[in-house]
């Protein structure tokens, strides 16, 4: 049965819980950095999935492997062996730096935080953690606890920990040292703040921080659910810092689409049978379509050709913007960029999209992109002709 754009628009506005600010738009399908909506409207995704299409909506790779996949096997739970599972999380070891030596495969981002906050409390035999305010880690009640944002959390206080959360400002390690008690089990930070208004980090930071924890018996948590898979010009934004933490947390861009979460630890975790599983977590279908992402991402050489592509993209910004008053500062690292201005954002957002452009707002004043590492040189000169018609608009 055929439906028009308002019917579809309420019919899902009719049947699905009221969890999300929907926009007035129905996406029918999507290639590359592109999406049309059901009118054939085209627009240049920006928002990417929420950093999920990294190598771009309907890969052709992806498509193969999936097809080839669901012919053979689909679902293979944990308690058995397989091929590709194990094949998966190989590629995974390699591509991660040393000591990364052992893999828990999940669905999501917060399943792997969660996982992450388990595996830290099993190893240490301590209860508190530290965590940098403005960081988001998931919304599902472990790692809403090390969510800062008091929107996501309030209504939840009586079932979250009580003071066994410390939230530090970001890139402050004086505060970080301030909260160290003998109960401090782990520190969990982003590379880029990407939910808090893509803040990114110092190297000196982080290397100090990597010490505290080898002084203080602390497991380093580095959450790249967002910043992972060449977004930042890196494989993972760790490598910008040249650091390495205990445990790495993945998901989002990881299976070209399909949901799917990663836990990458070193030999310092020590967790027993029956502790943690899961039951679609690494099955045959996603982790073939996770091997096909990574192999993708290393032939077409996507970290490298990412940072140069959010160089140009950030310097185009700023060339574009400078004279646009509104506009309080460009910042971001490969294809994680945000645009901060000095009012709230939402109402250029709706303007970017009527003008075929979809980003993201980012708390009240930063506009966050996010667009397919795929996109072209002449798309990015689109998108910043967009924004500055936009917000030149004032």
């Amino acid at each position: 049965m055929n439906y028009s754009h308002d019917e579809l628009i309420s019919r899902e506005d009719r049947l699905s819980l009221n969890l999300v600010n929907r926009r007035k738009i129905v996406i029918d399908r999507g290639e590359g950095s592109k999406l049309w909506d059901i009118d054939g409207k085209e627009y240049i995704d920006c928002i990417g999935g929420w950093g999920v299409a990294n190598i771009g909506h309907s890969n052709e790779k992806i498509i193969d492997a999936i097809n080839i996949q669901t012919k053979k096997l689909i679902t293979c739970p944990s308690n058995l062996y397989n091929k590709v599972r194990s094949e998966l999380m190989e590629k995974l070891v390699c591509i991660t730096p040393e000591p990364l030596t052992r893999v828990f495969l999940c669905n999501s981002g917060t399943e792997s935080v969660e996982a992450a906050i388990k595996f830290t409390t099993l190893t240490t035999g301590k209860s508190e953690f530290i965590a940098a305010i403005k960081g988001f880690h998931g919304r599902t009640l472990g790692s809403l606890n090390l969510t800062h944002n008091k929107k996501y959390k309030d209504d939840f206080r009586e079932l979250l920990l009580h003071n066994k959360v410390n939230f530090v400002p970001f890139n402050s390690i004086e505060r970080i040292k301030s909260v160290i008690t003998d109960d401090t089990a782990g520190i969990i930070l982003e590379i880029i703040q990407g939910e808090g208004g893509v803040n990114v980090g110092s190297t000196d930071f982080f290397k100090e921080v990597r010490e505290i924890c080898d002084d203080n018996d602390i497991i380093l948590i580095i959450d790249e659910v967002q910043t992972g898979f060449c977004r930042t010009g890196k494989m993972f934004a760790i490598e910008h810092h040249d650091i390495v933490p205990d445990i790495l947390c993945l998901a989002k861009s990881i299976a070209g689409g399909l949901p799917m979460g990663a836990v990458i630890v070193n030999d310092r975790i020590d967790v027993s049978i029956g502790k943690h599983g899961t039951t679609f977590g690494g099955n045959p279908l996603v982790c073939a379509a996770a091997i096909a992402t990574i192999d993708f991402l290393e032939k077409q050489n996507l970290a490298v050709i990412t940072q140069e592509k959010g160089n140009y993209f950030i310097n185009q910004l700023r060339i574009e913007l400078k004279y646009i008053s509104i506009v309080r500062k460009i910042k971001g690292m490969g294809l994680m960029i945000g645009i901060e201005l000095n009012r709230p954002v939402k109402p250029y957002v709706d303007m970017m999209m009527n003008n075929g452009l979809l980003t993201i707002p980012t708390g009240l004043t930063v506009i966050r992109l996010l667009p397919p590492l795929v996109i072209s040189y002449l798309e990015i000169d689109k998108i910043v002709k967009i924004i500055k018609l936009v917000l030149n608009n004032k």
